[in-house]
């Protein structure tokens, strides 16, 4: 006698009607049991009597051999099965409140929902308890806001607590924070409120380097902090969040210096089962359930990469508002577009839905709300709502971003949810790269225009000059009506002083007639001056020279053949290091191609073919071949298609006719590009990884691959027959996320780095059986980027500890102590040889590329310091003999650089396109003559 089912839940909304609906139909074809579905459907017994249970939507196939079994209408039930689906998607049959936050910080409130960090919440409690002062560091996505408001605070609860953000005047802020609590404790009924504690929490305290310009008002304000937690009778605790790449920053503050070492927590990635407890257990407090797939799918996409937290809870909220019933499933995270592109798909939607007017409306706003990064990366800012205009564009863009959650806002101030979307949503990277340089000129004009109605339309606060002709060039409609009305009354005051100029040159004209006299007889005394003057008149144009030469970069993407111009005119003026080296950086930024993806190469990993022809460019879920035959300009060859999942590494085989990718998956996928415009999937196969895979790497027959992984260890492949790759070895000893491997040029050695900053060199003579050559130690970080040299006897690192380092490898297991290069302000992310082997270069998030004569290996010595005007470097490449590299920047868009200071100015005047006025070189190189250094445009096809 079978077991009746289980009665329905009459308060189980459209899954209750669905799970009677499908009883009924049972019913009708005879009351089979569910063993007999079971081997009429092929599906289990749990998971049929589950579809009719009522508790969760089960899929659509599922569903329908359920129907097929009981004599059903199939297409009849595909109506009623979406019909449910929407109506669960649309009413929440479990909960009236999402369990998950998305981008937003944690708050006390949501303490509830607030899991994953509770070893870490204990330490900084009991940090907090023992020391009164935490200085919490962790990378920008780690959690810092979250722990100290949902984790610290709820353990201090009864303390007081002021919770704020330093903003652009810290110590106005603090004061008036301070004097708020102060005037609440005094109110009557208060017994003695000095004996009370407080808890002070700084959150984002970044904002004291980013938007507070004012250098003492920064060191007044880290005084107080520090004072208010150390002074003998203090009744205060003190918490600062700080991103973790402004650490340096604090270095330079002397009042934080002594207190670091005894102050300072670092925030670590989360761990498997602390990621695993954040997903699941928001879910089991609001009773939904989260499919085993989507867990283990989201825990290896989150694992071990830094400022995955904010993706991860966006992508979580996403995956709520897609689920199935009570169960969040992987099919709705993957329609919400994962990890990687939950983000950028929400912004693209509430950008897709605004009309044209309002589309312009949003860029300028999101372009406000962004901090400029000065070797740093970029940040979040908090703008007061004065800033921005208050038209109905403005604030229907406001109102649509807020209801999305891309942006908060208060009564009075108006800021990005998380710097995370700065990162991820590629247009808003696009727009940075695009007006970063007006962006700046805006910025100071907005701080210009507040001083002055600040001193009542003082005229000595207004624009003159130089700064009055660069603000000009901002577009008019990228203004405030408060900065349009501060331009107008500059350029009037710049009309009447012109006046006044005029007037007084009449004058002087008049006297002219009367001094020509006395000129004969000063003539004998100024002949002792010419050498003199000389001298100055030399020094003069020098420093012009410069300040022109450093002006360049800045121009260089807004108005290339211009820059070009001023850069070549300093370094002819002026042929010193530092103008050679704005002259490479501007022929660099100002002709590297913006156009569409359709004529550009973008993408966030690069891979080059060893003779430079072919370059290949991720750009997340394809691959784009081009043809860079002439790097200036790239033809767009074929593309790889990767069914939706997305790419990380690439790396092209030795010959350039096969390339290789890894996948979020684990995935290796490899393509033939013997036709690069046709390229054809051969094969694909998954590792044996356990977590995500950093890069791939081919050795020069072919025929071995191998793979460094976030699970510490390196993965050896044959991919003789690239149809049936065999797995060969796995290498293991190191204790950290294995990031770089590289293959020596004879194909006998491999070179592997890790987060346990160490270097393994591995002899793969036989790949079935490596053996360990040697270990090299000496970075104080991770080491992130390796490259061999192209005679095999030097091995290039480098390091987040911001050097890189030049090893001789020629008779190991011997070795000598390592050539350091330490040019950088920060990460050194990518090193790559010239093919000559006599020149390396170095990139880095701080914007810079350096280049390194490399012939003493012990005594690598400086050639060129190169400026990226754009930022961040995450990537290079050689691509010719000649001394020309490729980059990709942090906003996916590649940059093509000379080395050769010859070739640069040979071929700096093709890019010119006009040539630079009268009015442009006085305002450029004041009082110098008139010498255009390219006086005619260069004809298309004058040189190759």
């Amino acid at each position: 006698m079978p077991r009746g089912e289980s009665p329905l839940d009459p308060n189980g909304g459209p899954l209750f009607e669905f799970a009677s609906r499908l009883r009924k139909l049972r019913e009708e074809a005879g009351r089979p049991t569910y063993r007999d579905l079971a081997r009429h459907t092929h599906y289990g017994i749990a998971t049929l009597s589950s579809a009719a249970a009522g508790r969760h939507l089960p899929s659509l196939a599922v569903t329908l051999a359920y129907v097929r079994a009981c004599g059903g209408d199939e297409r009849e039930w595909k109506v009623i099965w979406q019909r449910t689906a929407d109506a669960c998607a649309g009413k929440d049959t479990s909960t009236a409140k999402p369990p998950y936050i998305g981008l937003s910080a944690f708050k006390e409130t949501d303490a509830g929902f607030f899991f994953g960090r509770e070893k870490l919440t204990a330490a900084l409690v009991e940090h907090l308890r023992e020391k009164r002062l935490l200085l919490l560091f962790g990378a920008s996505g780690s959690g810092k806001s979250s722990v100290l408001r949902a984790g610290v605070l709820p353990a201090f609860r009864g303390t007081p607590a002021l919770l704020f953000t330093p903003g652009p005047h810290p110590l106005r802020e603090y004061e008036t924070r301070l004097t708020a609590y102060e005037r609440q404790r005094a109110e009557p009924g208060e017994e003695d409120p000095a004996a009370e504690e407080v808890l002070i929490v700084v959150d984002q305290f970044e904002e004291v380097f980013t938007l507070c310009h004012d250098a003492r008002e920064r060191e007044r304000f880290v005084t107080a902090l520090v004072h208010t937690a150390h002074a003998p009778d203090s009744r205060a605790r003190v918490a600062i969040a700080v991103r973790a790449d402004f650490y340096a920053h604090c270095t330079r503050l002397a009042g934080l210096v002594d207190a670091l070492p005894q102050a300072h927590h670092p925030v670590a990635p989360m761990t498997a089962e602390e990621l695993r407890a954040a997903i699941v257990q928001p879910a089991a407090r609001s009773r939904l359930t989260v499919e085993s797939a989507l867990l283990t799918t989201l825990t290896a996409d989150a694992h071990g990469r830094p400022g995955a937290l904010p993706l991860l809870s966006h992508a979580l909220l996403e995956t709520w508002k897609r689920r199935r019933g009570n169960a969040l499933t992987l099919t709705g995270y993957r329609a919400a577009g994962g990890i990687e592109g939950a983000l950028a798909q929400t912004a693209e939607n509430f950008y897709g839905a605004l009309n044209e007017g309002r589309q312009w409306a949003a860029r300028r706003l999101f372009l406000r709300l962004v901090a400029l990064g000065e070797g740093t990366e970029d940040t979040k800012r908090r703008v007061p709502r004065p800033e921005l205009d208050s038209g109905p564009d403005t604030e229907s863009v406001l109102e649509q971003a807020t209801r999305a959650r891309l942006l908060t806002t208060d009564a009075d101030h108006v800021e990005i949810a998380h710097e995370a979307l700065i990162r991820c949503w590629p247009r808003l990277g696009v727009w940075l790269a695009e007006d970063r340089d007006q962006e700046r000129l805006r910025r100071a004009l907005t701080e210009a225009a507040t001083l002055w109605e600040s001193l009542d339309h003082d005229p000595d606060t207004l624009y003159r000059g130089v700064r009055l002709a660069a603000a000009k060039d901002i577009p008019p409609r990228a203004l405030t009506t408060r900065e349009r009305a501060f331009l107008d009354a500059s350029e009037a005051a710049a009309q009447r002083s012109r006046q006044r100029d005029r007037r007084r040159l009449r004058r002087l004209r008049q006297l002219v007639g009367s001094l020509a006299a006395l000129l004969v007889c000063a003539m004998t005394a100024a002949g002792f001056a010419v050498r003199a003057q000389h001298t100055v008149t030399r020094q003069r144009n020098d420093a012009v020279a410069v300040r022109a030469a450093d002006e360049a970069v800045r121009l260089s993407q807004d108005n290339p053949s211009l820059a070009i111009q001023i850069a070549l005119a300093a370094y002819r003026q002026t042929p010193q290091r530092r103008t050679a080296d704005t002259l490479l950086s501007t022929l660099s930024a100002a002709s590297t191609s913006t156009g569409p993806p359709s004529r550009t190469p973008v993408g966030h990993t690069p891979a080059v073919t060893a003779d430079g022809r072919l370059l290949a460019m991720a750009t997340g879920s394809q691959i784009v071949v081009w043809d860079m035959r002439n790097p200036r300009q790239p033809r767009r060859l074929g593309t790889a298609a990767t069914d939706g999942a997305a790419l990380g590494p690439i790396q092209f085989s030795p010959d350039g006719s096969t390339l290789l990718g890894a996948d979020s998956d684990r995935t290796l996928w490899l393509w033939d590009v013997t036709d690069p415009r046709h390229p054809t999937l051969a094969s694909k196969w998954p590792t044996e990884h356990t977590d995500a895979v950093y890069s791939v790497a081919v050795r020069g027959d072919g025929h071995l691959v191998a793979t460094g992984s976030y699970d510490d260890t390196v993965g050896l492949w044959d991919i003789t027959d690239p149809a049936r790759p065999r797995a060969l070895d796995k290498l293991t000893g190191h204790t950290g996320n294995v990031k770089p491997v590289v293959f020596s040029p004879d194909g006998r050695t491999l070179a592997s780095g890790s987060d346990d900053r160490h270097i393994r060199v591995w002899d793969v003579t036989d790949p079935r059986h490596a053996v360990p050559l040697a270990v090299f130690k000496g970075h104080e970080n991770f080491v992130d980027a390796l490259a061999y040299s192209p005679d095999g006897r030097a091995l290039l690192s480098g390091s987040d500890d911001r050097t890189a380092k030049l090893w001789d490898i020629s008779g190991l297991p011997h070795r000598r102590a390592p050539g350091v290069l330490a040019g950088h302000a920060d990460i050194v992310t990518s090193v790559a040889f010239a093919p000559h082997g006599r020149t390396a270069v170095t990139v880095g998030i701080d914007g810079v590329l350096n280049v390194w004569d490399t012939t003493d290996r012990a005594h690598p010595v400086p050639l060129a310091h190169l400026t990226n005007p754009r930022g961040t470097v995450k990537e290079v490449r050689s691509l010719t003999a000649d001394g020309t590299f490729l980059t990709v920047t942090a906003h996916h868009s590649v940059q093509i650089w000379y080395t050769d200071l010859d070739r640069a100015l040979t071929d700096a005047c093709d890019h010119v396109h006009t040539t630079i006025s009268h009015a442009q070189w006085t305002e450029h190189f004041p009082r110098l003559s008139y010498a255009p250094p390219c006086p005619a445009p260069t004809l298309p096809g004058r040189r190759g």
